[in-house]
């Protein structure tokens, strides 16, 4: 999954659920899940997430919504293992991303 957010220091809760294409009630609920997860929040409670938390946003998406894990299993994985997690996640990021540029050549042609 490529996420396509503009260059900013802090993203909306609205703009990264848009971004993963899922519910900002589903964000919320990951933040209490998920130590790793840390948004700012400022005096009236809205969250701005900085682009750490959306790197580890992608991280959890991956592996609860792509790879089929279940939180306790993705909460286990990403504590034991959290550097092999990243270099792996990294490497399919960066391949999708090589996909989706020679197959919107291959349209182009």
């Amino acid at each position: 999954m490529h996420i396509d957010l503009p260059e900013k220091l802090y993203y909306g809760i609205g703009e990264v659920s848009k971004a993963f294409d899922v519910n900002a009630s589903l964000i919320r609920h990951w933040e209490k899940e998920f130590d790793v997860l840390q948004p700012k929040k400022n005096a009236k409670g809205n969250r701005k997430f900085t682009p750490q938390d959306i790197k580890n946003l992608e991280l959890i998406y991956h592996l609860v919504k792509e790879r089929g894990f279940t939180l306790e299993g993705a909460k286990i994985h990403l504590k034991e293992g959290k550097k092999e997690t990243l270099s792996n996640f990294d490497i399919i990021r960066k391949l999708e991303h090589v996909k989706a540029q020679l197959t919107e050549l291959k349209d182009n042609l």
